[in-house]
């Protein structure tokens, strides 16, 4: 039986990028001030005014009514660690140490079939209630947090892509496989899990200092299989982390030369940060077909370094902005609005409410490969929505009362909101988080 929804509030959404002027770049958005997105079975079968909506919508329809609420494309994370939800906030140290500290003892805990479903359910509790819809996660090296996290978000039916994370030296060797046992057990989760319903596999080597050249090597050989699908890992993070690179693999030109010779640069590649890159690299990058994942708020908490934003996009390199928990300190990627915004205003890069909105929805969408699916208001798509409260805390709420005008709104959202922000999330036109 058909099943319709209907959503009406003030609705926002990009159809492409706004670019980087205060005015958004023409035609490059959707805003109704009063409008309705009309769902069919989960996908979005049109978006109007209410007013011209209304005459065509009959009793079988389900209106949700959220009246001085926004309501755009669910939020998108593309890179954060599920198994580091427990973690997050924990005092911080620079990279290396932070990982033996913390990331290695609580990685070894989701052995635990128990343990890992527990954190499961917490994790994509979170999301929700964070506004995001979709995200690209590392689980760790066991299959056990691959499995469980994949059972809870398709549970929930969301779009989830992620993969068990290969390493084969330098970790507690708990935490450690082999080249043979990492290539066997991420083919037994492909096969279960990629393209089931909403789910996808991404091949996921931790980064270069974790694996030997011979497990880089298999991993680009095992993304080969399926070249559709997602690659992800880390590059150029921390400066201690690029010297010991280049130590482990001094036939390499740089820390990126290391992946390409292994074959993992290449459509629907996500390298995390990127911090400390030169032109040459981002080059080598756009071409290749790669991405980075701009983590604003894990790059200042471990004192990483800060992000080039403006060279990355002139250099025609797609730049999605990620929450990276742990390290990042929030789940909330209005949080991490507001640390990016922070970062670019450090290097003379003015991050615009139309650059920041259309990131975590369109171009994140774009830059995993998505954009046919979710982050836009259009017909066809998935009905993914955040139900955005500009006036949800006291200070928001006098702000709100000065009538802002919608760039104000936006940048108000990105600076002040945080989780307390999310008045509802709707994955597939279902309802699955209500602010109490």
């Amino acid at each position: 039986m058909t099943q319709w929804q209907a959503l009406r509030g003030e609705l926002l959404g990009f159809h492409r990028d706004p670019g980087d002027s205060e005015q958004p770049r023409a035609n490059s958005l959707t805003h109704y001030p009063d409008g309705v997105v009309l769902i069919r079975d989960g996908v979005i079968e049109a978006v109007d005014h209410y007013a011209a909506m209304a005459p065509h919508l009959d009793h079988t329809v389900a209106i949700a009514h959220y009246p001085g609420q926004l309501i755009m494309p669910g939020f998108i994370d593309p890179h954060l660690h599920f198994s580091q939800l427990d973690i997050i906030a924990s005092h911080g140290r620079q990279l290396i140490d932070w990982l033996n500290t913390y990331t290695f003892p609580e990685e070894i805990r989701l052995n635990d079939r128990d343990y890992a479903e527990a954190l499961a359910e917490g994790f994509i509790q979170q999301l929700l209630a964070h506004g995001t819809t979709t995200a690209l996660a590392f689980c760790t090296s066991h299959p056990n947090s691959v499995n469980a996290l994949f059972e809870r978000a398709e549970r929930e039916r969301m779009r989830l892509i992620a993969g068990k994370v290969m390493m084969d030296r330098n970790a507690p060797e708990a935490l450690c496989d082999t080249v043979d046992s990492s290539i066997r057990d991420s083919r037994a989760l492909m096969r279960h899990w990629h393209g089931r319903g909403r789910l996808e596999y991404a091949v996921t080597p931790r980064f270069a200092p974790t694996s030997t050249p011979e497990q880089l090597t298999a991993a680009g050989r095992l993304w080969r299989e399926d070249p559709g699908m997602v690659m992800q890992t880390h590059l150029c993070e921390n400066r201690a982390e690029i010297e010991w690179v280049a130590e482990l693999y001094p036939e390499a030109k740089d820390y990126l030369d290391v992946y390409q010779r292994a074959g993992l640069l290449g459509p629907r590649s996500v390298f995390a940060h990127a911090i400390h890159i030169d032109d040459d690299m981002r080059t080598r990058l756009r071409d290749g077909g790669g991405a980075i994942a701009f983590c604003p708020s894990s790059n200042t908490f471990l004192g990483s370094g800060l992000f080039d934003r403006r060279a990355a996009r002139a250099a025609g390199v797609p730049v999605g902005l990620a929450t990276d928990i742990g390290a990042g300190t929030s789940l909330s990627q209005l949080t991490t609005l507001s640390d990016a915004y922070k970062v670019c205003q450090l290097q003379g890069d003015a991050l615009t409410p139309w650059q920041a909105f259309d990131a975590l929805t369109r171009g994140n969408a774009q830059m995993l490969g998505l954009a046919d699916r979710i982050g836009r208001l259009a017909p066809g798509l998935e009905a993914d929505l955040v139900v955005l409260d500009p006036a949800s805390t006291p200070l928001m709420a006098r702000k709100q009362a000065h009538g802002p005008t919608l760039a104000e709104k936006l940048f108000n959202l990105m600076m002040l909101g945080d989780d307390r922000t999310i008045r509802a999330t709707w994955v597939m036109g279902r309802l699955a988080y209500e602010r109490a």
